[in-house]
């Protein structure tokens, strides 16, 4: 597919998926030593490539049925893991739910990563 909205919001989300993962490998980040700056600088874009997700999946798409139906599944993508992160933010205030919050992100991050728009 040859369609540069296709490989622009894939790679958003692929870069999303990472942003993700490492805003929570830094929440479950225990012990010493300090957090790898580039681990810190992927998690700190999350909120940037989010919105950036956000916007597109938002829009209407236009074109051949296979660029159609590869965005609109990009969009479902995005909006699974929008409504992940905002509900792993509700439950993480409360020390006694903030694992299992930052469990079923990671498990939504992992069904979204094997999902029909790679």
């Amino acid at each position: 597919m040859k369609d540069q909205r296709v490989e622009y919001f894939r790679k958003l989300l692929e870069s999303l998926v990472d942003s993700l993962e490492a805003d929570v490998r830094v929440g479950r980040w225990d012990g010493p030593d300090a957090i790898p700056e580039p681990l810190q600088k992927c998690a700190s874009r999350l909120v940037e490539r989010l919105t950036a997700a956000n916007r597109l999946a938002s829009d209407h798409f236009v074109g051949s049925p296979a660029v159609v139906a590869s965005l609109s599944a990009m969009s479902d993508a995005a909006r699974r893991l929008d409504a992940a992160y905002v509900e792993c933010r509700k439950r993480s205030g409360s020390p006694d739910h903030a694992e299992d919050a930052a469990m079923t992100l990671s498990r939504e991050i992992d069904a979204v990563k094997d999902g029909p728009w790679r």
